[in-house]
């Protein structure tokens, strides 16, 4: 996985420097059973319900939680992470399911070169790392693949949670997301742009909430 994937509450500690991202992230999944809820991102699939289905990507899928949701809607749809071993939850998950239009790829995303204007949508959810991570260039490869009419979802940490005083991942501003995005700008549509606050419970059962930063671009 290369990024922070948080459909769940799973804890943060300071990175080892001494780890590559990929060593990170495979010691991350491998040290517990379940990292994430395993359930769809909330906000994503608002967004993306009044789609027509297609074939989407997801960036740093984690476990896999949306990629499932997306399959269930009839999409084709492939997950990519950075982590064997949540690749193996996800397609675990998947056959369990009978989802065979929900497909996983274990993949270093900085070195993935997708195929140009071969997909309907891409997704990002909380694709954020406290570790080296080329963020807007992996989302601006990601756009790349996008055909005409499709779409690229990002939801992001927009702030650390009301009951933390930093997050160990860059907070995500909408408008900068939206400018570095949608470039160049006479190619896209800005449907979306806009922070959201939802409910969240922290790690000592405090009450709080989370600010999201919502973006939907599509390709013109």
């Amino acid at each position: 996985m290369t990024a922070h994937h948080a459909h769940g509450s799973a804890p943060h500690s300071q990175p080892d420097p001494s780890l590559s991202p990929a060593e990170h992230w495979e010691q991350r999944y491998s040290g517990s059973e379940r990292v994430w809820s395993g359930t769809v991102n909330g906000t994503m699939a608002q967004v993306v319900a009044e789609l027509e289905p297609g074939i989407s990507i997801d960036l740093g899928c984690g476990e896999g939680g949306d990629v499932l949701w997306l399959a269930e809607q009839g999409w084709t749809a492939r997950g990519l992470d950075i982590s064997a071993t949540a690749i193996e939850r996800a397609r675990a998950e998947a056959a369990g399911r009978g989802l065979e239009q929900a497909l996983f790829t274990a993949t270093d995303l900085s070195a993935w070169q997708p195929e140009a204007e071969s997909v309907d949508l891409v997704t990002a959810s909380f694709f954020q790392s406290q570790v080296a991570l080329d963020r807007l260039g992996i989302l601006q490869r990601a756009a790349s693949a996008l055909r005409t009419g499709g779409h690229l979802v990002t939801v992001s940490h927009a702030a650390p949670p009301s009951w933390a005083a930093e997050h160990p991942a860059a907070m995500i501003d909408v408008r900068a997301e939206v400018e570095q995005l949608a470039q160049p700008a006479a190619d896209w549509a800005v449907e979306l742009a806009e922070e959201r606050r939802r409910p969240a419970v922290g790690p000592d059962g405090t009450e709080g909430e989370h600010l999201d930063a919502v973006v939907v671009l599509r390709r013109r």
